[in-house]
Order: structure tokens, then C-alpha cells, then sequence
């Protein structure tokens, strides 16, 4: 149970490690996304503050407490954690750890067959345009819907696209029957020299 529950945690995190710095090999290990390194940004909140403020400002959407998810490849100062939402519905989070601050947060769908998946997919589309409102407060339910439609829209069967808006990054890792993730990250606004220098 806890290997199957570590592979569905790889598939929640396709923007954060599969697709934003995949392999240069197929025997090396998946190597972690640049904002997953030592100096990268989190959101000036943790996780039991994000959910906090998440339950609070959408009370009808509710998400599970986060479950740490064991992984020998993360660095020393990663954390992983996940809540299933319910059966085709997952939240995954990339921490700093020690002090929980989120690096990013993810909503992944995973499509169901029949005649509810209209219904499956449209309670997707509240929690992530609910994880935009989260980070981005100033948006409003038909903005965040509208930006949320517009994203998913342009990443639609691309297995990474991502978009800045400000001090953040919203990513779409679209892997069509595997699966739909939405991430929203915090990005730093000025690029430090090491970085600059490629190193």
C-alpha cells in the first residue's frame, strides 16, 4: 500500500519533477525542478495555514489533512506531502522542511470514464480555481475561474507549460488519460548571480 501510495504521489507531481527538469538519461534518477533546490522561494505561508485559509474561504471544497510522502531522491531541506480529495481528485505539496512552507501547491485530476465525468472534472476546475484565489486573493470567483479556463486551455496536451504572473507561476502538466495537474508556485522576481551565470 505505501509503494502504491508513493507511485500515485509521482503522478501528482508531474510539473514538479517529471516534466520541469526530466532526465538526460532513462537510468538517472528524476532529478528535482530548479525551484525544488536550496535557494529556491516558498509562499510565506505553511501548510496548515494554507489549508486554514483554504476551508475557511471555500468551506463547500474541503481538503484532507496532508500526508508526508517518504522519498530517498528529495534534498534535506525537501518535503513531500499529498490529500486525496476523493477518488480522482489528489492535493500535492513540495515543502521546505522544518518550517512547512509551501514551495508548491498542486491539484491533480485523474479522468474517470462515463457519465460523470462532466461533473468530475467541473469540481476539479472549483478546486484549482479556489488554489488561484488562495495565492491571489484579489481575483475574484469569475476571474480565477476565467484565468483557471484560460491556463488549462493553453497547456491543454502539452506535458508542461507554464505562465508568471508576477511573483508567481502557474503550471498545467497536461498527460491527457493520466491524468491533469494544476501547480501554483512562488518564483523569485530578481534571479541571483549563480543562477544568472547558468551554475
Amino acid at each position: 500500500m505505501r509503494h502504491l501510495f508513493a507511485a500515485l504521489a509521482l503522478l501528482m507531481l508531474p510539473a514538479a519533477v517529471v516534466w520541469a527538469d526530466p532526465p538526460s538519461d532513462s537510468t538517472s534518477p528524476l532529478q528535482a525542478a530548479p525551484y525544488l533546490l536550496a535557494g529556491a522561494p516558498t509562499f510565506d505561508m505553511n501548510i496548515t495555514q494554507f489549508r486554514e485559509k483554504f476551508t475557511a474561504e471555500n468551506p463547500s471544497l474541503p481538503i484532507n489533512e496532508f500526508r508526508a510522502i517518504d522519498s530517498s531522491t528529495d534534498e534535506a531541506n525537501l518535503m513531500r506531502a499529498a490529500s486525496k480529495i476523493n477518488e480522482n481528485l489528489y492535493a500535492s505539496t513540495a515543502l521546505e522542511r522544518g518550517t512547512l512552507k509551501i514551495k508548491s501547491m498542486q491539484i491533480t485530476w485523474l479522468p474517470i470514464q462515463g457519465p460523470e465525468q462532466k461533473a468530475a472534472r467541473a469540481k476539479a476546475s472549483e478546486y484549482m480555481s479556489a488554489l488561484i484565489r488562495t495565492f491571489t486573493p484579489s481575483l475574484s470567483k469569475p476571474q480565477s475561474g476565467a484565468k483557471l479556463t484560460k491556463l488549462l486551455s493553453d497547456g491543454k496536451n502539452k506535458r508542461y507549460y507554464a505562465q508568471t504572473d508576477g511573483a508567481i507561476r502557474y503550471v498545467v502538466a497536461d498527460n491527457g488519460e493520466k491524468g491533469l495537474t494544476f501547480a501554483v508556485e512562488p518564483i523569485k522576481l530578481t534571479l541571483s548571480e549563480t543562477l544568472n551565470n547558468g551554475e
